[in-house]
């Protein structure tokens, strides 16, 4: 891996508006990555397998190919002054092999950490950040030894991919690990004990580099392992949201963090942050920023990789978002002339299916409680209760 003083020799100072940033990633992120990108004055560009998804739709080209096409993500780089990924499954050996052509501000060091969960845990408790306990295992054999410190229950998870839940095995009891025996070949992964939390949590840092700043910790409630709600800002004490600006902080320093980065956390009854996992890139549980704060996460994200500076962001209004998945699609579009309040986003993609995530509505509000059971109240999202 390289260090992170080699990491850096490949970053811009500062980028002027008419310079192209190449996105590698055609999905929602990127698209509101991109129109970030141009309400700034760059030219974007964008490596997707699937013609005219929903980033092309806003951006100036595309090259259309595979993630893992070297040539493909060449001629991107040959074609961009930056580049930068709205996913973390991205050949970070790659990326690296063009950046004589294209900066990459973000550099690989954070592809790398956040690719691998074993290395990530590392990462966090190396920068004095809790986590739950965790021991990397490579056969049954580690599995039930790691199973014999940490207890039932636990969660089994693949070292690499994986997302919304898929890659990932909760162990509860003996006929459990007798189910994982039967599986086969044995992936290398990590075993996580449970972190008896009151509720899961998320908090958003970004930086250029040098500077970094924080957004405000946010409540999220998953339902099916698929993010369905975030409420902004999470109701906490101050310790907690200090402990959880401080966390954000120093792994971002340790990063050099150039981009937005988001913190996943669990926040225990008695006050405690353990960081649960790392997304370098913005988040899902980040898309309220848009209209609740004076600088969104995926302004952040490109003033960071373009070295501009980094103003402290404000909370404007308090928020609820609540992910449209594939199956909400036509009871939400139903309602819209109802309901001046929402604030709609739709990803333009092709194929609406069950569970995929095809948009999103952001209530501004000063009362979030009575929000989300107006939003629950539609009956639009009772398919997740």
């Amino acid at each position: 891996m390289p260090s992170l003083s080699e990491e850096t020799k490949g970053r811009v100072s500062t980028l002027m508006p008419g310079s192209t940033i190449g996105i590698v990633g055609g999905g929602q992120l990127g698209r509101m990555m991109a129109l970030s990108a141009r309400y700034m004055g760059f030219k974007v560009g964008v490596l997707d397998p699937t013609e005219n998804c929903p980033t092309a739709q806003v951006a100036d080209f595309q090259v259309t190919a595979a993630y893992d096409d070297t040539a493909a993500i060449r001629e991107l780089a040959e074609r961009c002054d930056v580049l930068t990924y709205e996913f973390e499954n991205v050949d970070a050996d790659a990326i690296d092999e063009v950046r004589h052509l294209a900066a990459a501000p973000q550099g690989t060091d954070l592809l790398r950490v956040t690719q691998d969960r074993v290395n990530e845990k590392r990462f966090i408790n190396d920068h004095g950040t809790d986590t739950a306990p965790w021991r990397a295992v490579n056969s049954i054999a580690e599995l039930e030894s790691a199973l014999g410190e940490i207890g039932y229950p636990a969660v089994l998870k693949t070292r690499s991919g994986g997302y919304d839940g898929h890659g990932q095995t909760v162990l509860r009891s003996e006929a459990d690990l007798d189910e994982v025996r039967g599986f086969g070949d044995f992936a290398p992964s990590i075993l996580e004990g449970f972190v008896d939390f009151a509720f899961e949590a998320s908090i958003l840092v970004a930086g250029n580099g040098k500077d970094f700043v924080t957004f405000p910790i946010v409540r999220n409630e998953h339902r099916n392992n698929i993010l369905h709600m975030t409420v902004a800002p999470a109701e906490v004490s101050e310790d907690v949201a200090q402990a959880a600006h401080e966390l954000a902080l120093r792994l971002a320093d340790g990063f050099a963090l150039a981009g937005t980065l988001a913190i996943e956390l669990f926040v225990t009854e008695d006050g405690r942050v353990i960081v649960n996992e790392l997304a370098p890139r913005p988040h899902n549980s980040g898309h309220y920023t848009i209209e609740a704060c004076s600088i969104d996460q995926f302004d952040a994200h490109v003033r960071g990789i373009a070295g501009w500076p980094m103003p402290q962001p404000k909370l404007l209004s308090p928020a609820v978002m609540v992910n449209v998945l594939g199956q909400h699609v036509e009871p939400t579009r139903a309602l819209i002339g109802e309901h001046p309040e929402w604030n709609v986003h739709d990803y333009g993609k092709a194929e609406g299916r069950h569970d995929r995530k095809m948009g999103h509505i952001t209530v501004l509000t000063d009362d979030t409680a009575a929000t989300v059971a107006a939003i629950e109240g539609t009956g639009c999202w009772n398919d997740l209760r």
